[in-house]
């Protein structure tokens, strides 16, 4: 044992295996990584922390006749001429000949009720009406006798060939035959006036258009009981409800501190918002004396200058006063966006127009003038709907990246 040589135990530090130098090189890789990755989150964090906030708006339609409304208001349209078509008479709806949506013309029959009971009273009141015709003419006949006869008498009366009482006799047949004739005259124009009642009953049952217009609603069905007042229980007054479209028109409410800035005559612009993209012309038609004391408000009504197909009643509207009548350029929609939007880079006009994946892309533009609360601009780039950053800092860079607040 004592001739151990121990020199020969120590470890040779210039030989290791090969596999744990692997693993130490790839261990450092992956710090190296992790810290490259840890490096740029938290580049990417101070970046956003300081990009520019800024708040944002958006490129709209507008129209040059903004510039001249000295006021507005909202209402709905409305027929001038509108009525529930109802009957003179009482009875059953027999024919309902319209529906919602069908047009007419004035005199045109809707609907019918029963008539069956009425058209005989007609016929027999005819028949009265004929049989006094008919007495009027043997009227007539017995009178021409007469006339003859006493005729004959006062030739004859003076020459002594008849007797006085011959002569009296023929005078006084002459008075009955016109006392008959006005008799059946009058009794016949007494059958005249009972027909024309029962044809007026008759009439009564064929309900007809007071006017040219469109049916806006069916207030009755076949089988109802029709009645005038609608007095009876479940009777209906009225079978449908017409409106002249022709005389549309709308009721703004105007608030009654700014009714000394409204005439009757002034030029208008009405909006609907079942054409967003349309400006209708018209005029203030009247306006309503009377105060609403509920709302403080005025009815202005303002008439359409043309007829416009597709406009109903009940439509909800949006009016503008103008000081002065537009004309067919003031009506064609403009690009306009928040005059905070506009800026001055280089000597010239630009909005800066965010895209979606948040960098901003700097645009030229020619401003117009002020349309209410927005502002025309002319930009061949610009489309409606186009995101575009309002105040713009002047750091900011055409292919910024930035962070908004929020869209006005």
């Amino acid at each position: 044992m004592n001739d151990i040589d121990l020199s020969k135990l120590k470890i040779d530090r210039q030989h290791t295996l090969p596999g744990l130098t692997r693993g130490r090189g790839t261990q450092r890789r992956w710090w190296w990584v992790g810290g490259g990755v840890l490096l740029l989150i938290a580049a990417i964090t101070w970046q956003r922390q300081h990009l520019p906030e800024v708040a944002t708006g958006r490129v709209v339609f507008a129209y040059p006749s903004a510039r001249y409304v000295s006021l507005e208001a909202t209402g709905y349209v409305v027929a001038r001429r509108k009525a529930a078509v109802a009957s003179k008479g009482t009875g059953r709806l027999e024919w309902l000949g319209v529906s919602e949506g069908s047009v007419v013309k004035a005199g045109t029959i809707i609907a019918r009720l029963e008539s069956r009971d009425v058209e005989a009273n007609l016929a027999a009141a005819q028949a009265n009406a004929a049989v006094a015709a008919a007495a009027i003419e043997s009227a007539r006949a017995d009178k021409s006798a007469a006339d003859l006869n006493f005729w004959r008498m006062q030739k004859l009366y003076p020459q002594h060939y008849v007797s006085t009482v011959m002569y009296e006799d023929a005078q006084t047949r002459v008075l009955h035959a016109r006392a008959a004739l006005a008799s059946a005259e009058a009794s016949y124009r007494a059958s005249q006036a009972n027909a024309d009642y029962a044809r007026d009953a008759v009439e009564n049952t064929r309900i007809r258009a007071p006017f040219d217009g469109v049916v806006i609603a069916r207030a009755a069905n076949v089988g109802d009981i029709v009645t005038p007042m609608s007095s009876a229980a479940d009777a209906k007054g009225a079978v449908a409800v017409m409106a002249d479209m022709s005389s549309l028109e709308v009721d703004a409410d105007v608030a009654e501190s700014s009714l000394s800035g409204l005439q009757v005559g002034q030029p208008c612009e009405i909006a609907l918002d079942a054409f967003p993209q349309k400006r209708f012309r018209g005029k203030v038609s009247a306006i309503v004396p009377t105060v609403k004391r509920a709302s403080a408000t005025v009815t202005a009504k303002v008439a359409f200058l043309e007829t416009v197909p597709g406009i109903l009643p009940d439509m909800s509207a949006r009016v503008s006063f103008l000081t002065h009548t537009v004309n067919d350029a003031d009506e064609r929609p403009v690009l306009a966006v928040n005059p905070a939007a506009i800026t001055h880079r280089d000597g010239q006009e630009v909005v800066f127009v965010r895209w979606p994946d948040q960098h901003v892309a700097r645009m030229p533009v020619s401003s117009g003038p002020l349309l209410g609360d927005v502002q025309q601009v002319d930009g061949s780039n610009l489309h409606v709907g186009d995101v575009v950053v309002l105040d713009p800092p002047a750091r900011l860079r055409d292919g910024e990246l930035i962070q908004t607040q929020g869209t006005h």
